[in-house]
């Protein structure tokens, strides 16, 4: 299973970003998830999105400001991404989880995807 994560680069804070990526055939029955990676830091949860779509969870940080989305006729999802600060730069993983839900943790999600760096000025 290949994941393909796409749609970072350099914002302004307070800017946007919309993070897309894509999954194999078989991921539209399993929950998907972002985390991301700052340097030096630990792997952090961002959000996760059930196989239908329709729970959804977000790390405190991102709470109000992202929004996670997927379209599974197109094997895709989405992280919306606004009023970003300096404190969200960092490494973007998109990532498969083992079941149709899934939550804040790493080992709750089976593939991984590349990574996609998403760098917000001050």
């Amino acid at each position: 299973v290949q994941l393909q994560a796409s749609g970072g680069g350099l914002v302004q804070a307070g800017g946007s970003l919309r993070l897309s990526c894509s999954f194999g055939r078989t991921g539209s029955n399993n929950a998907m998830g972002w985390f991301r990676q700052a340097p030096n830091k630990e792997r952090e949860f961002v959000a996760s999105i059930a196989w239908r779509g329709g729970t959804t969870s977000y790390g405190d940080s991102v709470k109000g400001r992202f929004t996670i989305s997927r379209d599974n006729a197109k094997n895709m999802i989405y992280l919306q991404m606004n009023s970003l600060e300096p404190e969200d730069t960092a490494v973007y993983y998109c990532a498969q989880g083992l079941r149709p839900f899934a939550g804040s943790k790493s080992s709750e999600y089976r593939y991984w995807g590349q990574g996609t760096q998403v760098t917000v000025s001050s």
